[in-house]
């Protein structure tokens, strides 16, 4: 299960399921949905900040480079 701590984990799994998504551009309230919605994902919605966002988004976009 990924919890909002696993910011690689959810990264790689974001890069996965939406080959199609250029993570640059995605604003944080989008991105927050797309994990939130991730079928592994078992953490408090709310319990995210900022930091944890930019975090996934920086992987991610690692991740299809």
């Amino acid at each position: 299960m990924l919890k909002w701590v696993d910011t690689l984990d959810i990264a790689i799994e974001l890069s996965e399921k939406h080959p199609d998504i250029d993570p640059q551009w995605i604003n944080f309230v989008d991105l927050r949905k797309l994990v939130v919605e991730l079928e592994d994902f078992d953490d408090i919605p709310d319990k995210v900040n900022e930091k944890i966002l930019e975090s996934i988004q920086q992987n991610w976009i690692k991740e299809i480079d």
